[in-house]
């Protein structure tokens, strides 16, 4: 009755000490189960040298990045995380000229006399952007969402459409922007 209970779980072995008598109870040193690696484990370990020779192996010291060529549904949709950063920032700047303007006639004018300004309108026009873009690539993601374009080739084509789309919408905005 006082004999060791073991059982294995996954790859390690539990042993389990039988309940302390009663006279015990209040030992500061009570059981705890103690985890050892089975035997399949310590065998699969293997010496240094193999371990070394492994991770060794045909690795790449640098990764020059200017080899790897993505294709089109990955770059739109690494620019649709990058136009989301964008909005995020951006966001900020219009809050405070949104601030600004409604804080009276002054602020008003101040922001009116900033937004006439070349650095102004490319900052406004660059959020306007990362918009438009933002808006028809999360339209793509969502008709994706729905199973439509999920293929190789209607990839592809959905990701031309989505820049071809952003672009016309991005000069309609710049022609806005600056006229």
């Amino acid at each position: 009755m006082h004999r060791l209970i073991g059982l294995s779980i996954a790859s390690y072995r539990v042993v389990i000490r039988p309940p302390e008598p009663i006279g015990y109870r209040y030992r500061t040193d009570s059981p705890v189960p103690t985890y050892q690696p089975s035997a399949t484990v310590l065998r699969s370990r293997g010496t240094k040298r193999e371990c070394e020779s492994a991770v060794n192996s045909k690795r790449p010291v640098n990764l020059d990045l200017g080899k790897f060529h993505f294709p089109l549904p990955a770059i739109t949709s690494i620019l649709h995380r990058i136009s989301g950063i964008i909005i995020f920032v951006g966001v900020a700047f219009l809050m405070y000229g949104l601030d600004l303007s409604l804080s009276g006639e002054d602020g008003f004018n101040r922001v009116n006399e900033l937004l006439d300004s070349f650095l102004a309108k490319l900052i406004i026009w660059g959020i306007l952007s990362a918009l438009l873009y933002h808006l028809v690539a999360g339209i793509k993601h969502l008709l994706m969402d729905a199973g439509i374009g999920e293929e190789l080739e209607s990839g592809r084509l959905a990701a031309k459409a989505t820049i071809a789309v952003s672009v016309v919408l991005i000069v309609l905005a710049g022609v806005w922007v600056w006229a």
